[in-house]
């Protein structure tokens, strides 16, 4: 009982690890999340009726079954890194290892309720054989959530869960060796061997396949990586220049990166005036608070950013550090931990201008950082005066996305002038400015009759504040009409953002 309570807990973590992996590797977490446990349900189903096969010998068969989930578990992910530079497509892999897991894991409980037959009768065993595995869960999800994904990450989280496995094998084998033929003994013996060898074998080279993998994903030489409980965050370096990811997605580049920083910030305080609060969301790279600091009227700047160590990866990384120009150092700077939505329903605050730089809409997760009620909080925040202006995917290869942005802006009572600008590592690229007073016609003028003489610009001149207004013809014909207003309720715009045509720029 002391081991289905492990194998519980191991059973759920290693499903949240292929979950997780999922998510970092192919995206789309609300998908990849059900799919994954599905996948694996379906597994554990299929895995307990395969245990109906098994007549004879339970004991050594639960030794091993608990032998292969502790090699499989431990080195998932590992598995994953390794196979990332010689496949296009993950996905087969990974659900794969998640119904392979699942089976092994669904032959666990009915093989322990039958060797637990002989001392108990059946409404204690069924009862305290899924008590156990169910509390085990609890345990295991608590374990993930607080401890395995924050501290450990997707590399060594899973030698834990293997680790458990491990354990219970080698407790069940001592405790219970009298009933196990000694043919089978010295079979699992070796086995057990074997696999306490590939465990320490993946922990020992670990770092340098995770290296191997990660190195394959980019162009450059990764130079920083570090998994946090939110994402991935990978820098890598292409002759003198350097490259910011976040889950594989660029975010910013030195060659480029004031190409989108300047259009994202100074617009949107010019048509301020002088504002004096500003609230940034995202934007953990310290970019954006640079192109403010360059306004002294501005008094305070507030950012809200989920991610903790990517803040804490701005202030101190030196990479970071030199191209924000020490922006955190500021005192100016407030930085508040947090999701940017929640800091919008609580604070009291009313702010000037409202900065939201948050990754593309790539996911349900992430749409709702785009959506009607996202932005209904943001104008309730904004002064009547204020600006609010979001990063909108690209005009030209994301199409829909970028007009829902702006349509679902518009059903928040915005104004809406969109912007956009060619970034050489990005592609075409825009932002969605509102107001509450100010038409779209009298936004467009006043930008492009901004100089830019008394703010430093590198992108930003008379000629630009022309080109950041002006459109040409969409690449894709859009019909305002049949697209949705994107919603918690109605995520729409991942969907969207998926169907756009990046063929064209890749």
């Amino acid at each position: 009982m002391l081991a289905l309570l492990a194998t519980g807990m191991a059973g759920i973590v290693a499903e949240y690890i292929l979950a997780t992996l999922a998510t970092y590797f192919l995206g789309d977490s609300v998908f990849q999340w059900t799919i994954i446990l599905s996948l694996m349900l379906f597994s554990m189903g299929l895995g307990s009726r395969i245990s109906r096969w098994i007549k004879s010998n339970l004991e050594a068969w639960f030794v091993g079954i608990e032998f292969t989930l502790s090699i499989l578990t431990s080195l998932s992910s590992l598995f994953v890194y390794l196979l990332m530079p010689h496949l296009s497509n993950l996905a087969p892999s990974i659900y794969l290892l998640a119904i392979v897991i699942g089976a092994l894991i669904g032959m666990e409980i009915p093989l322990v309720t039958r060797i637990n037959a002989k001392n108990a009768e059946l409404r204690t065993n069924i009862s305290e054989v899924m008590e156990k595995d169910y509390f085990g869960s609890l345990l295991g999800g608590l374990f993930f959530a607080f401890v395995g994904i924050k501290y450990l990450g997707i590399t060594y989280t899973p030698f834990i869960v293997g680790g458990v496995n491990l354990i219970v094998a080698v407790l069940v084998f001592f405790k219970f060796k009298k009933y196990i033929l000694q043919g089978l003994l010295n079979k699992l013996s070796v086995f057990g061997g074997v696999v306490v060898i590939a465990i320490l074998g993946g922990l020992y080279f670990s770092e340098p396949i995770v290296l191997y993998g990660n190195q394959n994903l980019y162009t450059g030489k990764v130079v920083f990586s570090e998994q946090t409980p939110y994402q991935k965050i990978t820098i890598t370096k292409w002759q003198k220049d350097y490259w910011l990811y976040l889950n594989s997605g660029k975010q910013l580049s030195t060659f480029d990166e004031w190409m989108y920083h300047e259009p994202l910030v100074h617009p949107a305080v010019q048509l301020a005036g002088k504002p004096k609060h500003v609230l940034l969301m995202g934007a953990g790279d310290g970019c954006a608070i640079r192109e403010l600091l360059k306004y002294p009227f501005i008094d305070s700047i507030t950012l809200v950013d989920l991610d903790p160590r990517m803040i804490e990866i701005g202030q101190t990384q030196p990479i970071l550090r030199k191209v924000n120009q020490d922006a955190y150092q500021s005192s100016k700077v407030n930085v508040v931990v947090g999701d940017a939505f929640n800091y919008l329903e609580k604070t009291p605050k009313v702010y000037d201008v409202i900065i939201a730089d948050f990754p593309d809409p790539r996911s349900v997760d992430l749409s709702r950082l785009y959506s009607k009620e996202m932005y209904n909080l943001v104008y309730h925040r904004l002064s009547h005066n204020g600006v609010f202006i979001t990063q909108a995917a690209s005009p030209y290869y994301t199409t829909k996305a970028f007009r829902c942005i702006e349509k679902t802006m518009q059903a928040a009572n915005f104004n809406v002038l969109p912007l956009h600008n060619h970034i050489y590592t990005f592609g075409e690229w825009g932002w969605m400015m509102g107001t509450k007073k100010l038409p779209a016609s009298f936004m467009k003028e006043k930008i492009e009759a901004m100089t830019w003489e008394t703010i430093p610009t590198k992108f930003l001149t008379p000629s630009a504040s022309q080109m950041i207004t002006n459109f040409g013809g969409d690449l894709v014909e859009v019909d305002s009409n049949d697209l949705k207003i994107n919603s918690i309720y109605n995520p729409v715009l991942y969907r969207y953002y998926g169907e756009g045509n990046w063929s064209y720029y890749f």
